[in-house]
């Protein structure tokens, strides 16, 4: 299933974030290429939430708001684990964002 496939490669990405680093939805969709759309890396991650070892919390919207944040039980869990690896959030919104962001490699 090809959805399944690409769901596994949006992990395969997130895996790579590190510690105390963020990314987009946007970021890995490009990193992907094919005409993936951040809307489809949303998905993937909405979907990850029982999966150990994707750290779901280091991806965030383009602007650095905390947009997956419901899908962590409906807790401030997402900004303590973020808070945990020195990224201090505001609002919903990670301060300093561009200093924290990690771009993925882009796929050729």
């Amino acid at each position: 299933m090809m959805e399944a496939n690409f769901f596994e490669r949006v992990y395969a990405v997130a895996r790579q974030i590190p510690y105390g680093k963020v990314t987009s939805y946007g970021a890995i969709a490009k990193a992907l290429g094919s005409g993936r759309s951040a809307r489809m890396v949303g998905w993937a991650m909405n979907a990850s939430h029982n999966i150990d070892d994707v750290p779901a919390h280091r991806v965030v919207n383009r602007k650095g708001l905390l947009t997956g944040k419901h899908h962590f039980g409906g807790t401030n869990l997402m900004q303590q684990l973020l808070e945990s690896e020195g990224i201090k959030v505001i609002d919903n919104q990670i301060i300093d964002f561009e200093k924290h962001f990690w771009q993925p490699e882009v796929e050729v």
